[in-house]
């Protein structure tokens, strides 16, 4: 029996298209992308689920009062499609306690950086990239982790660091960072999960 992946999204979807052509070599360890849920209509995202004749589902944050009247309505689309797995590729939602409660250990994220360096609230997209850049950091890279209560603070699966340059920017870093790491390292951690091999103890996450 496959693991039911759905894959949140909020524009281009390029970590969605990692998980796409991981799927086509058969390299998600039995899972399958079951569902893509945008939180914005017109996402580029819902186009390459499309392309790739996965269902796609547009659930408009705008619509919401509140981030908990949201997660709530997406938990319910979630239940309704019999997910397993939720990836969260890009999704600029901050989702509350609803989602991880219905889903602990069973939701994965990519982060742009090494955490616990510069992660937390505020730091998403270029972000990320400007302040490892202020900061003077040689290496950089990305992060796939358990999405918890705490924003960007829950058990990490797996990390790549990748150098930085002297003369980059925000924009060569991201794309380095992203090629490089960001998308090995999801589809990696998703297989993982689907074939299943992770344990978590606490804060750790044991690979079999």
């Amino acid at each position: 029996m496959s693991v039911k992946i759905a894959v949140l999204v909020s524009g281009g979807g390029t970590n969605l298209q990692a998980l796409i052509d991981a799927q086509s070599r058969n390299e998600l360890g039995g899972g399958e992308i079951a569902a893509v849920i945008s939180s914005k209509p017109g996402a580029y995202a819902l186009e390459r689920a499309a392309k790739a004749a996965i269902p796609g589902f547009v659930i408009p944050r705008k619509e919401y009062a509140t981030n908990k009247d949201y997660t709530v309505a997406v938990v319910e689309k979630l239940q309704e499609l019999q997910i397993d797995l939720v990836v969260l590729a890009g999704c600029m939602v901050i989702f509350t306690e609803e989602l991880v409660k219905t889903y602990p250990n069973a939701i994965i994220n990519v982060h742009p950086a090494l955490i616990p360096s510069f992660c937390g609230e505020g730091y998403y997209g270029l972000r990320v990239h400007e302040a490892a850049l202020r900061y003077g950091v040689k290496l950089s890279g990305a992060t796939v982790h358990f999405v918890s209560e705490e924003c960007d603070g829950g058990p990490i699966i797996a990390q790549k660091s990748v150098a930085v340059h002297e003369d980059d920017t925000p924009e060569t870093l991201q794309k380095r960072i992203m090629e490089e790491a960001e998308w090995k390292l999801l589809p990696e951690a998703v297989a993982l999960f689907c074939q299943g091999r992770i344990t978590v103890d606490g804060r750790k996450v044991i690979i079999k």
